[in-house]
């Protein structure tokens, strides 16, 4: 098992959380928004779910929870300082690196398993040795969420590997899969995440509509390669159990 320290990731580590806007505050209720269209549909209805949400920063997707009723959550970062925005709002956030904090918990003990950050900051092997942890900590018919970029995106796939010196891979639905099943995860869904849910806005059913077209021609281009990728989103997320 990897130490914290040892992790390959150095300018943006994986237990943290690198995504927010300049503004944090403003980022809670945008955040809310793209969490609770990509990521809720896959929370157990059960609102004491016992839920562990890994590189939470300033604490978004603990708060988005919190707005929709969940009581049991916690949320960890291995800095300080983006926990403190969290801690000022109340919302159940602590300091801690990844690896030592799961290594220290009871195995079987959350029901969710939830990463903010993308497995992307991982390199290959730290990504199985963390995905076969996190099953470890997770109770029988626990769920892990998580993301990552996705490289069967013909414009954004290769720039996603080489803008970010930390990171190390990109997915496909087929991919991603493959390393949740290989640690043991059963009935694991892959699905795309949509960037455009600020309905309050027309620009995004525009861009709706051509995300839809660029995703057809996709499609039909790598069928005649003789692919079957079907997800085209800048990034996908997945849902596995235990």
């Amino acid at each position: 098992m990897p130490r914290d320290e040892d992790l390959t990731a150095r300018m943006e580590p994986f237990d943290s959380f690198w995504e927010g806007p300049e503004n944090i505050e403003k980022g809670y209720d945008k955040f809310y928004h793209f969490y609770r269209h990509n990521y809720l549909p896959h929370m157990p209805a059960d609102r004491k779910a016992r839920t562990l949400v890994i590189s939470c920063g300033p604490g978004y997707f603990v708060n988005t929870l919190v707005r929709e009723g969940y009581e049991n959550v916690l949320g960890i970062d291995s800095m300080e300082e983006k926990v403190a925005h969290a801690i000022a709002r109340g919302l159940n956030c602590r300091q801690a690196r990844v690896f030592s904090f799961l290594e220290q918990e009871e195995d079987a003990s959350w029901d969710v398993i939830f990463c903010e950050q993308e497995l992307n900051h991982l390199t290959k092997p730290e990504i199985l040795e963390f995905l076969s942890l996190a099953y470890r900590k997770l109770r029988p018919g626990g769920r892990i969420i998580a993301h990552g970029l996705n490289g069967a995106n013909p414009i954004t796939g290769a720039e996603a590997l080489a803008q970010n010196f930390d990171h190390y891979n990109t997915f496909t639905e087929y991919s991603l899969r493959q390393a949740l099943e290989y640690t043991g995860f059963r009935d694991v869904r892959v699905y795309p995440l949509n960037l455009y849910v600020f309905w309050r806005n027309p620009l995004n059913y525009v861009l709706i509509a051509l995300s839809a077209l660029y995703t057809a021609f996709f499609r039909a281009s790598f069928i005649m390669y003789g692919k079957s990728n079907r997800l085209f989103t800048k990034k996908i997320g997945a849902v596995g159990y235990r």
